[in-house]
């Protein structure tokens, strides 16, 4: 069984010691997919959700959600996070939230970007459930991510832009 690197020698859970580790450019892509219902799309395409502008909100979330992160999940590292990018876009009936994020540090990013599209997600729901309650979360994802000492990873059947 290989080594798992969050459990000490007495199988409890850690946070990783990073301090030998060098620093290094680190930067990581999720996405997060909405199926939304056709009200929820119409009210997107009229501007006409009751709670405001979805986009905007739904942003700013994500980007709170990354620098947070550490917060939320227990072992992950603080991140002094140099850019966050939180781009949404509504393709058909679906809302892609995708969140990259970059640091220069001695630990990834994915986590971040991970929760930042997840959040994004979870407030695009929150922003259109007294519509319908119908919408789905799906594929919450990392798409690519660069530095460190594992190099480079892209998911299959991804390519950037």
């Amino acid at each position: 069984m290989s080594k798992l690197t969050h459990l000490n020698h007495r199988g409890e859970a850690h946070m990783v010691d990073i301090s030998d580790k060098a620093d290094s450019a680190r930067a990581a892509i999720a996405q997060s997919r909405v199926q939304l219902t056709l009200s929820i799309v119409k009210a997107i395409s009229d501007d006409s959700l009751p709670k405001g502008d979805l986009f905007a909100t739904a942003r700013i979330a994500a980007i709170q959600a990354a620098k947070k992160c550490s917060d939320l999940i227990p072992l992950c590292h603080p991140l002094p996070l140099s850019k966050i990018t939180v781009e949404i876009e509504l393709q058909n009936d679906q809302l892609v939230i995708t969140a990259t994020c970059k640091t220069t540090g001695k630990t990834g990013v994915e986590m971040e970007a991970l929760t930042a599209a997840s959040v994004g997600a979870l407030t695009v729901y929150d922003m259109c459930k007294g519509l319908d309650k119908g919408m789905v979360i799906l594929d919450t994802r990392l798409l690519e991510k660069s530095g460190g000492k594992s190099g480079d990873w892209q998911a299959e059947g991804y390519q950037l832009d």
